[in-house]
């Protein structure tokens, strides 16, 4: 009789978890998986897909307004919000429910209950006991609010797919992906919309021109800029919001949305029965193959706060499972991973900011600003593209790669092969073209814009 109910049990259905399981079940592991809320995790379901979904619709408001310029007659009548979440619904319960089918495809018995710890071994899983020889912490994030007064009264990020309607008047708290994906949205969608952040510029921690493009590309797009602002309260004045902002100003809403951020799900979990710490903000600290303070118990995803992103969770997931049953010892690379903000336009990146890159060494900067065909014959405001290349003077290679403009995400997932393999930008420069087409500017990038980090190298 084996010592275990399982070989392994995973805690959390989001993509990090479905993926461990589903692979280390495919290498002949008895494997368990409890999930409590909905399965699929946050990008499935509040998230990723149904975000990406609704940055499409509010795309397709100014597309409409842009036919006439090509010669199109079109009139648009309006939006009918009612049919945007019906139809992104029935999508998210697609992916959902395809989860499910692939873990059981794979033989995962699947709970759906909440699990948590007994002891280094064992769990509750909706009030039955369970052990396993090995556990995955994979249960995600939550989305946080501001401490201030008032602030229940305020929205987080997993509301805007359970409005009703669209709020006439939106206030959006934060300068991270998620207030400005959506403050896109709500604006492209119709809403009045402010965006109040504490910093000079959105988007901390980006390349600075990135930065300085996206807020002119919000502020074009009829998004007032709040920066330097922190709000100080919220308080409901009869049908309507009002907030406080720290320099002294009111803003009137009719919803407001804290996009400050997410915090790893970790509470409740019994973590202190197992003997796993976890820091201030409820993290769990791992190593580099992600074991916990216990050796048989790992961490993977955004619960460990590293870099909270879907495919680094299922890469990371994946090399777990190979690693613990696949004969196959292997990490996930947590360098270079691409990325893209769907704001609108969206910015896709990978690698270095400019910043980082000169911290380390001299580097060339190569940038262009340009608008893209369509907008030449568009005229709409706000859609210059900025493109960019950070070069280390020594060995040539590109270090970082960014974009903002349109098909940003696209193009940047063919340049992400490139710097991972570490290209030069002498393999750049001999590639040829696709024209017309933006993203041939990457490959014709010939003149240099400027040099960073000379300064620092000397020293």
């Amino acid at each position: 009789m084996a010592a275990y109910d399982f070989d392994l049990f995973v805690i959390g259905g989001g993509s990090a978890g479905v993926r461990c399981g589903r692979i280390a079940a495919g290498h002949g592991a008895r494997v368990a998986v409890a999930e409590e809320r909905f399965w699929g995790g946050t990008c499935v379901n509040v998230g990723c897909v149904p975000k990406k979904i609704m940055v499409n619709a509010a795309e397709y408001g100014a597309w409409a307004e842009d036919a006439a310029a090509f010669g199109w007659d079109l009139a648009v009548a309006g939006h009918d919000w009612a049919k945007l979440a019906a139809a992104r619904d029935a999508e998210v319960g697609r992916l959902s429910g395809i989860y499910g089918k692939l873990l059981g495809g794979a033989g995962v018995t699947s709970f759906d209950a909440r699990a948590t710890f007994v002891d280094a071994h064992t769990l509750d899983v909706g009030g039955q006991r369970v052990t396993a020889e090995r556990i995955v912490i994979a249960v995600g994030g939550t989305p946080t609010r501001l401490d201030i007064p008032g602030a229940e009264l305020g929205l987080v990020s997993d509301d805007l797919f359970t409005l009703k309607a669209l709020p006439k008047r939106s206030i959006v708290i934060g300068a991270g992906y998620i207030a400005v994906e959506f403050a896109s949205i709500l604006r492209g969608l119709g809403s009045e919309v402010d965006l109040l952040y504490r910093a000079a510029l959105p988007l901390r921690g980006f390349d600075e021109d990135v930065r300085a493009a996206a807020a002119e590309a919000l502020a074009a797009n009829g998004i007032r800029l709040n920066p330097d602002t922190a709000p100080t309260r919220i308080a409901r004045v009869d049908d309507h919001l009002m907030v406080s902002k720290s320099d002294n100003f009111m803003r009137e809403a009719d919803a407001v949305f804290f996009c400050t951020g997410r915090a790893p799900n970790t509470t409740g979990l019994g973590l202190d029965k197992a003997g796993i710490p976890t820091t201030a903000g409820g993290a769990i600290p791992v190593d580099d193959d992600h074991q916990t303070a216990q050796p048989h118990i790992y961490a993977i995803g955004d619960v460990i706060d590293r870099v909270n992103l879907t495919p680094m969770a299922t890469a990371v997931g994946h090399a777990l499972a190979d690693t613990l049953f696949g004969n196959n010892p292997r990490r996930a690379n947590y360098q270079n991973v691409p990325t893209a903000v769907f704001m609108v336009p969206p910015i896709a990146t990978i690698g270095l900011t400019e910043a980082d890159a000169a911290a380390i060494g001299p580097v060339d900067v190569y940038a262009t600003h340009f608008t893209p065909m369509r907008h030449t014959i568009s005229k709409r405001a706000g859609r210059r593209t900025l493109m960019k290349l950070v070069v280390c003077q020594r060995t040539q290679k590109v270090l970082g790669a960014h974009m903002l403009g349109e098909d940003s995400a696209e193009i940047m997932q063919g340049i992400g092969i490139a710097v991972a393999m570490g290209a030069t930008k002498q393999d750049f420069d001999r590639t040829i073209g696709i024209h017309p087409t933006a993203a041939e500017e990457f490959v014709t990038l010939r003149t240099r814009t400027r040099e960073a980090g000379v300064v620092q190298a000397a020293q």
